[in-house]
């Protein structure tokens, strides 16, 4: 019997994650072995560091799978809560860990956790399940948006805060997308967007640093010494990788030219050592995710099923969509990691969580309809 429930997770879906992990160490290694070597003295620091991410976040994934996706919808305002504790506490002097300028970390443990990832998830899990919740009441502006913008503007606020602008209007989108899937009124989310607007150009507007990279994104050339300079070596790098690459390992870019290689800017790497064919078999593979983590939402057997399927896939390939566009300039500047393939332990381990939470999904759906065709 428990060999056939394992026989229930859709495979596809697990080995193009696992596809995307394995290319995610071997990019990490070649993009960040000279930094760690000057840096830290072992060209291996970051290889060894995401290996342990990687294997953490298979033990993850497989508890994540076993446990019934439903039990989330039970504790849903203790996943949202400790969530918004853990934001709170970064803001916090003498807690939170400031990196670069941006406060985005907890030190626990001795190991740097950032909230805003898993906020991710706990965001998506409470949507999930107060939209199936309400089902009959969607229309209502009282009850079908406005709870849902309270607290997704709780969240978001948090998360600016930090300041992470990226990983805010990322969940705000997927929120967005779930609205719309639930089938909030067209009015409401216009609404929604039209009131939104200003705030989001208040933000760019007055903080030099995001207007800087907006004017640098328009015209990068002009800002060819600073807020530019990471777009325009993100395009030397896809220009010299040709349709096969320089090779893997023979990368010019990360010889200083371009900062964050093997978090922000991976997918440069990969487009220059690996050339338009390891660029096109990447985007593949994410399509392949893509695929599948909205054929699941669309056969689940339930709303709260199919709103976690759909928030966890959209979740996914939307943060791939911006970071891709970012590295080859369809897109601002902003510092958003590629799925399980960037750099760094909170964002593998949210990742992981949500594929094993989709894994136990299309366990649940696919024994769901072997009942319906076989009923005892």
């Amino acid at each position: 019997m428990c060999m056939k429930e394992e026989a229930g997770f859709d495979k596809i879906l697990l080995i193009s994650s696992l596809a995307l992990v394995c290319i995610g160490i071997i990019m990490v290694y070649s993009a960040s072995a000279v930094l760690a070597a000057d840096r830290f003295h072992d060209g291996c620091f970051f290889l060894k560091r995401q290996a342990l991410f990687a294997f953490v976040g298979l033990l993850v994934m497989i508890v994540a799978s076993k446990v019934n996706h439903h039990f989330y919808g039970k504790i849903v305002y203790i996943i949202l809560g400790v969530s918004c504790v853990s934001l709170i506490a970064v803001l916090i002097p003498g807690i939170g860990v400031e990196v670069g300028g941006a406060t985005r970390w907890l030190k626990v443990g001795g190991v740097s956790v950032q909230p805003s990832e898993f906020a991710k998830i706990a965001l998506i899990v409470y949507l999930a399940y107060s939209l199936a919740k309400n089902e009959g009441n969607i229309k209502k502006f009282s009850v079908g948006v406005l709870p849902h913008l309270i607290i997704l503007g709780i969240v978001m606020s948090l998360i600016v805060e930090q300041p992470d602008m990226g990983t805010a209007v990322c969940i705000g989108v997927v929120a967005l997308i779930l609205l719309f899937a639930a089938g909030v009124r067209i009015f409401h989310l216009s609404l929604t967007l039209l009131l939104a607007s200003p705030i989001l150009y208040f933000l760019i507007a007055n903080n030099d640093y995001r207007r800087q990279r907006i004017l640098a994104y328009l015209n990068p050339w002009e800002y060819h010494a600073d807020s530019g300079f990471q777009l325009i070596q993100s395009w030397y790098a896809f220009g010299s990788g040709g349709i096969l690459g320089r090779g893997l390992g023979d990368g010019k870019a990360k010889l200083f030219f371009l900062p964050e290689l093997h978090t922000d800017f991976i997918f440069s790497v990969i487009g220059e050592e690996l050339g338009l064919i390891g660029v096109l078999a990447v985007l593949f593979v994410f399509f392949i995710f893509i695929f599948r983590g909205i054929r699941m939402a669309i056969q689940s057997s339930d709303l709260f099923s199919t709103y976690l399927a759909l928030g966890i896939t959209t979740m996914v390939g939307l943060q791939a969509t911006i970071h891709m566009g970012v590295t080859m300039g369809l897109l601002p500047t902003k510092g958003i990691t590629l799925p399980f393939v960037s750099y760094g332990g909170s964002s593998l381990l949210t990742n992981f969580t949500g594929l094993g939470i989709l894994l136990n999904i299309s366990s649940k759906t696919r024994r769901s309809k072997r009942g319906q065709e076989h009923p005892s």
